[in-house]
């Protein structure tokens, strides 16, 4: 494949609105894509989180802007694409991201993914190292799984999940509660990543994190940037929650990916 960073820009400078769709294991996975010059940008959204949030379309705009090529999705059982969000796993959410990069996104990437998106960064990126052009990771709710769920289960969740196979976790951020599941559980640990000796990058990683994060405590973010090796940069914004949607946040964030393009020299 010839490098993307010779590509002409073929031109859709109008928002993508209407979403190509891809079956992945069966289910129907919604996905926006836009061409564009590469490095592209390559959107992991957060557990529970949908490709049309704020991050998401201000990064469009960027792409917009910048005539940069830019690819978002939904995982299965999100947004817009199909499957039970109860079925859900980092298994099968991961998958969900190696089949639309590996059949919609063209040339080198930058993969950007937030909170839980964030460890699926990793794990796509250590599966597609040719592919990977540096990372912006928001918030990294990596081991997210056993270390800010499971950890912080109380009797009564454990044993929800003991007898029925799920607990339904209130969220701040939906009226609904988020179901968390055996399998989640059960299939996330075989995916952890701290605690298991450096993390060797091999491409640029820049870490962003709020301070007054309650969901991912910066202090989780510092314990990533920590483990990793490489070219790895933390910023931490003191007054900044786990969304990081804030004018100013996503100001940081574009200019964190304007200068991220630039040194890897595309």
């Amino acid at each position: 494949m010839k490098n993307a960073c010779a590509q002409k820009l073929h031109g859709v400078t109008a928002p993508v609105a209407d979403p190509v769709f891809l079956y992945v294991e069966g289910a129907r996975i919604a996905c926006l894509v836009r061409e564009g010059k590469a490095p592209g940008i390559f959107w992991l959204g957060g557990f529970k989180s949908a490709m049309d949030g704020n991050k998401a379309n201000a990064l469009d705009d960027w792409a917009v802007r910048r005539g940069r090529a830019f690819a978002r999705f939904d995982y299965f059982g999100h947004g817009r694409s199909g499957g039970d969000f109860r079925k859900g796993t980092i298994t099968r959410w991961r998958d969900d991201a190696l089949a639309v990069l590996d059949r919609l996104a063209v040339g080198p990437q930058i993969l950007v993914g937030s909170s839980m998106g964030a460890w699926l960064a990793l794990l796509v990126g250590a599966m597609r190292a040719d592919r990977v052009a540096g990372l912006v990771l928001i918030a990294p709710a990596v081991d997210f799984t056993q270390a800010l769920l499971e950890a912080r289960l109380d009797d009564r969740a454990r044993r929800a999940i003991a007898e029925s196979g799920e607990w339904l976790r209130p969220s701040v951020y939906d009226p609904e509660p988020y179901p968390i599941t055996r399998a989640l559980l059960e299939d996330g640990r075989k995916y952890t990543l701290l605690g298991r000796g450096p993390l060797v990058m091999p491409a640029p990683v820049r870490i962003l994190h709020g301070m007054n994060d309650p969901d991912v405590p910066w202090q989780h973010g510092l314990a990533t940037f920590e483990a990793m090796q490489g070219n790895v940069r933390l910023t931490l914004v003191r007054d900044g929650d786990h969304r990081l949607s804030r004018p100013d946040d996503l100001r940081l964030l574009e200019r964190t990916l304007d200068d991220l393009c630039e040194e890897v020299g595309c």
